[in-house]
């Protein structure tokens, strides 16, 4: 930016020092089009990043009514200031919505862009240890939908255990978090998962070509993701595609992506794309991409079928995090806005907690129906609805770009290995130098 660029300031707020992870000041601000959020360490210098492309559609995104709620069993107390006093502390403003457990650190990948830095040998968390967390969880308010996480989950011959273990929880909607390798290589494993009540698969899908996946995973492996998708066809589960979404290597992919998810309905039910952040083992210098880009391929790839407003923020979380929208796939194809204003991906909030969720596990979770030979015109209504297919985005925070009015309403939630359950993008952060605040780290205090 030029000094003469005429900058807006929409609002201030607090973040952290890329560099040392200090908490400093700072503020999200208009140049242009864009939406930056900027800030200044004494030590370590300015740091201005984009958070939003199209200025005009961001006051508007944000503008909808939430009500902040606090969760129902705070663990730490306040000492150091978000993002230090994570557990949850009581000055956190959302509870819980999914929650995931990594229940191994062991990766038969090692992606490049891993947040979680995943690979070699590890030991597992015992079966005790994930009961002890599910237990944290029940005494928080319980009925949060678990993904089960990593590492890559099925490097565990016991996961059936695990999920099994998660439904005697009371936990009544698990999902598994993977590549897809094993599952589209053993699909009886599957099969056990799902008798063991597995709900969804939330498959890693990077795009059709296999130079997305070699970027993104180190490796071809489109041949493994169909694998995936056969196998939990076959088991009757649903899929959804997840794809990493790195400017310049898959962005040109969104709309093969989902002309991929439709071709492979009801079984894939939605596809949930993520932005790629740096942490983990993942830097670099290039574009962000932002949720209206997003927003604006995929609007564009359906040549006016579907519109922008039909797109939703999530219920419960900062707007800023996410999007998402429910859509019918006709005969022909095309996509169709179901005139539902709920968002596919969300919890919602306070009174409307377990409804919204329950209206994510009808998206995601693939029930077995009969087909619409021989059904009244009701019933062909309903067997229609199960060609749905949800589009959604998230976009985690990192370093750059976190905001802690946006962390304190974070409803993703980690259990950490002491059994405190901290928001995701906290867990996660990492400085330049791969020093993190929770991650295999004691939390780092203001020094």
């Amino acid at each position: 930016m030029t000094a003469n660029t005429r900058r807006l300031v929409l609002a201030r707020t607090e973040s952290v020092c890329p560099v040392c992870l200090k908490t400093v000041a700072a503020e999200r601000y208009v140049v242009g089009d864009t939406v930056y959020l900027g800030k200044t360490c004494a030590e370590h210098g300015t740091f201005d990043v984009p958070i939003w492309r199209g200025a005009s559609s961001y006051l508007a995104w944000g503008s909808g009514r939430r009500t902040p709620t606090t969760p129902a069993a705070a663990t730490t107390s306040v000492a150091n200031g978000c993002p230090r006093d994570c557990g949850l502390c009581p000055d956190h403003r959302q509870d819980s919505c999914c929650v995931l457990i990594e229940v191994t650190a062991r990766c038969d990948l090692a992606c490049p862009v891993c947040y979680a830095s995943a690979g070699g040998q590890s030991h597992d968390p015992s079966l005790d240890d994930i009961d002890r967390w599910l237990g944290v969880l029940n005494a928080a308010g319980g009925r949060v939908h678990i993904q089960l996480s990593g590492g890559e989950p099925t490097q565990r011959d016991d996961l059936a255990e695990v999920v099994a273990l998660v439904r005697r929880r009371g936990f009544d909607f698990v999902q598994l978090n993977t590549n897809g390798v094993r599952i589209g290589r053993e699909p009886d494993y599957l099969a056990r998962l799902v008798e063991a009540g597995l709900d969804c698969v939330f498959l890693q899908f990077d795009g059709l070509t296999e130079a997305s996946h070699v970027a993104l995973r180190g490796r071809p492996l489109a041949a493994q993701k169909q694998a995936a998708i056969a196998a939990a066809r076959a088991a009757g589960v649903g899929v959804v595609l997840v794809p990493t979404l790195l400017a310049g290597v898959n962005v040109g992919e969104i709309g093969a992506i989902v002309e991929f998810a439709k071709a492979n309905s009801p079984t894939v039910r939605a596809v949930h794309f993520q932005p790629a952040s740096q942490f983990g083992r993942f830097e670099t210098a290039g574009e962000r991409v932002t949720l209206p880009e997003v927003m604006a391929a995929l609007v564009a790839h359906e040549h006016g079928g579907i519109r922008l407003a039909d797109f939703h923020p999530g219920s419960a979380e900062n707007p800023y995090c996410s999007f998402s929208g429910r859509f019918q796939i006709g005969d022909d194809g095309r996509l169709a806005a179901l005139g539902d204003s709920r968002p596919s991906c969300g919890c919602g909030s306070g009174e409307d907690v377990n409804r919204e969720r329950r209206y994510v596990a009808g998206q995601w979770r693939l029930d077995d129906g009969a087909t619409a030979d021989g059904l009244d015109a009701f019933d062909r209504f309903l067997a229609s609805r199960r060609r749905t297919l949800g589009l959604s985005a998230m976009v985690f925070q990192d370093a750059w770009t976190l905001d802690l009015e946006r962390l304190r309403q974070c409803h993703i939630h980690i259990v950490s290995p002491d059994a405190r359950v901290i928001p995701f993008c906290a867990y996660n952060l990492t400085s330049v130098d791969g020093t993190s605040l929770y991650r295999g780290a004691s939390p780092v205090t203001e020094g």
